[in-house]
C-alpha cells in the first residue's frame, strides 16, 4: 500500500539522521525566554520625537514630493531601502537581535522540513532528477544548514542537489554564506544580473520575466560543506524555470501590505503622512485617504470586516510559485504566523523582542503583519493542489517529530537534554509557537489532487505532514 510506503520512507529518512548530532546553532539557544518571541511584551513608547535620521529625512522628502505613502510603500522603504533599510545592513535574529525563529530554537524544526522536502521530492521526481531546494528569505541560513545536513545523510542525494537562496540583503547573504559554504564565493556583477538592484521601489511584482534554465540570474555562488552548489538571487523571477521544492519560512509576513478602513463613504486606504506638529510623538502619522486609491481594487465585494490588510505581492509570488510547480513540477511549503481570512488589524513592529510602534524610528525595527492564508490559497488553487493551513504542532507531530526527539535525546550528552526538551516544547506547545504558526503546501496535481480522495487509501491523497505518518 502507498501509505505503508510513505511510512517506510519517513521512518527511513528519520533513521538516517545521526542520533548524536546536536547542532552548534541549537547549543547557542540555552535559556529560551518567552519574551524572545515578542509575546506579552510592552509597546515601546517615547515622549518626544526620535532623531532626525537619514531614513526619516528620506521618507519626509518623498512624502513632500509625492504625497502620503501607502503602508506598502512605507514598509518597502523601511525594510529594504538599499542604504537604510532594516534588513539590509544588520543581523536581527536570535537573542541579541529583535526576534527568534523556529530553526534558531531547535534543529528538530529544520530536520522535519528537510525530511518533508526529500520525501515529497522522491515521491514526485524521477530517481536521477536534480533536487533543487529554493528558500525565500533564509535569515542566518540556519534552516538551510539543517536541510543540507540531512540531505548529506541520504545516500548520494547530495551529488544531485542544488540550493537556491532568494535574498536581497547583502549583510544576510554574507552571513548565510559563512554558515553554509566552505569556499570563497564567485560574485556576479549585480548590474548585469539585476538592473533594479539599487532601486528601493523594486519588488517581485515589478520584476522581469522568468529566466530559462540556461540563463543564470544569480548574483553570487559558492559550494556548501557537502559540495552542494549554492546560489543567491534577488527575486523569484531571476531563478531558472525548473522543478523545485520551494520553502518560505517567516518570509510572507514581512512583505508589504495595504491597509483599509471601512467608512460611511466606502473603503479608504490607510496612509503614512508627515507629522511636523510639536505635540505628535513621531515624525509621521497615519491618515485615511480622501478617496479611493488604486489598491482598493484588491478588496473583495463580499468582504464583511471593517478593517482589512491585503498583500498583493504575496499573492503574486504565490501565484508564480504555483505556475512553476504546475509547469515544471515540485512542491512548496509556506510557514508563517497568520489566519484564514478572519483577522483585521495585525500590522506591528518588533525591536529587541518587544512590540515597537510602526512609526517610531523607522528602519530600526522589524515590520510585520499576519499572513492571510485564505488569500494565498485563492491565488494558487486553480494551478496546484493546496493543503492547509494546519498548525505547526499538527504538522510536526504528523512528521513523527517525537521519534526524532527520542533518538536525539538517547544519543546526546545529558547536559543537552533540558535544552532539547525546552526547544521541543517551544515548537509544539499551543500556547507558544505550536498553534500560532501555520503550514500551507502547494503540490503538483500530477501527484496530488486536493479535490479528490484515493478510494484505496485516503491518506495517499495528502502530502506528508498533513496526515499522520502512522
Amino acid at each position: 500500500m502507498q501509505s505503508s510506503v510513505r511510512t517506510f520512507t519517513m521512518l527511513n529518512l528519520l533513521s538516517r539522521i545521526r542520533a548524536s548530532h546536536v547542532t552548534d546553532a541549537f547549543k547557542s539557544v540555552c535559556s529560551i525566554n518567552k519574551k524572545w518571541l515578542g509575546m506579552g511584551a510592552p509597546v515601546s513608547s517615547y515622549g518626544t520625537k526620535c532623531d532626525d535620521t537619514m531614513m526619516v529625512q528620506h521618507l519626509r522628502k518623498r512624502i513632500h514630493a509625492a504625497g502620503p505613502l501607502t503602508i506598502a510603500s512605507y514598509m518597502r522603504e523601511v525594510l529594504t531601502n538599499p542604504s537604510w533599510g532594516y534588513y539590509m545592513n544588520k543581523d536581527m535574529f536570535g537573542q541579541r537581535g529583535d526576534f527568534i525563529t523556529s530553526p534558531e530554537i531547535s534543529q528538530l524544526f529544520g530536520e522535519m522540513v528537510a525530511v518533508w522536502s526529500i520525501h515529497e521530492w522522491l515521491k514526485a521526481a524521477k530517481p536521477d532528477q536534480t533536487l533543487n531546494v529554493v528558500e525565500f528569505g533564509p535569515g542566518r541560513g540556519t534552516l538551510m544548514d539543517d536541510i543540507i545536513r540531512v540531505i548529506g545523510q541520504v545516500g548520494d542525494l547530495y551529488k544531485r542537489t542544488n540550493v537556491h537562496l532568494i535574498e536581497v540583503s547583502p549583510t544576510l547573504s554574507s552571513i548565510q554564506e559563512e554558515k553554509l559554504c566552505k569556499e570563497i564565493s564567485s560574485i556576479a556583477d549585480s548590474s548585469e544580473t539585476n538592473p533594479h538592484a539599487s532601486d528601493s521601489n523594486y519588488s517581485e511584482s515589478a520584476s522581469t520575466s522568468p529566466r530559462d534554465a540556461s540563463n543564470a540570474g544569480y548574483y553570487k555562488e559558492a559550494r556548501s560543506k557537502f559540495d552542494i552548489p549554492v546560489r543567491w538571487y534577488r527575486s523569484l523571477s531571476d531563478l531558472p524555470l525548473m522543478p523545485a521544492v520551494y520553502l518560505a519560512h517567516e518570509f510572507v509576513d514581512a512583505l508589504p501590505i495595504h491597509k483599509f478602513q471601512k467608512t460611511k463613504d466606502g473603503w479608504r486606504e490607510v496612509l503614512v503622512d508627515v507629522d511636523d506638529s510639536a505635540t505628535g510623538p513621531y515624525h509621521f502619522c497615519l491618515r485615511l485617504a480622501r478617496g479611493r486609491t488604486p489598491a482598493t481594487v484588491f478588496i473583495s465585494d463580499s468582504e464583511v470586516r471593517d478593517h482589512v490588510e491585503i498583500c498583493p505581492e504575496a499573492g503574486i509570488i504565490t501565484e508564480n510559485i504555483a505556475e512553476r510547480i504546475k509547469c515544471y513540477g515540485g512542491a512548496a511549503l509556506i510557514v508563517d504566523y497568520g489566519h484564514d481570512g478572519i483577522k483585521s488589524d495585525t500590522f506591528r513592529g518588533f525591536r529587541g523582542h518587544k512590540l515597537h510602534d510602526i512609526l517610531c524610528e523607522p528602519g530600526t525595527a522589524d515590520l510585520t503583519a499576519d499572513v492571510d492564508f485564505s488569500y494565498l490559497r485563492k491565488m494558487a488553487a486553480d494551478k496546484v493542489a493546496v493543503f492547509g493551513p494546519i498548525s505547526q504542532e499538527q504538522f510536526l507531530k504528523n512528521m513523527a517529530i517525537e521519534l526524532r526527539m527520542k533518538k536525539l535525546i538517547a544519543g546526546s550528552p545529558e547536559e543537552c537534554h533540558q535544552d532539547l526538551l525546552t526547544g521541543y516544547d517551544m515548537l509544539l506547545n499551543p500556547k507558544k509557537m505550536g498553534e500560532r504558526f501555520k503550514f500551507l503546501a502547494l503540490m503538483s496535481r500530477d501527484v496530488y489532487a486536493a479535490d479528490s480522495v484515493s478510494e484505496k487509501d485516503p491518506n495517499d491523497s495528502m502530502p506528508a505532514g498533513f496526515v499522520p505518518a502512522f
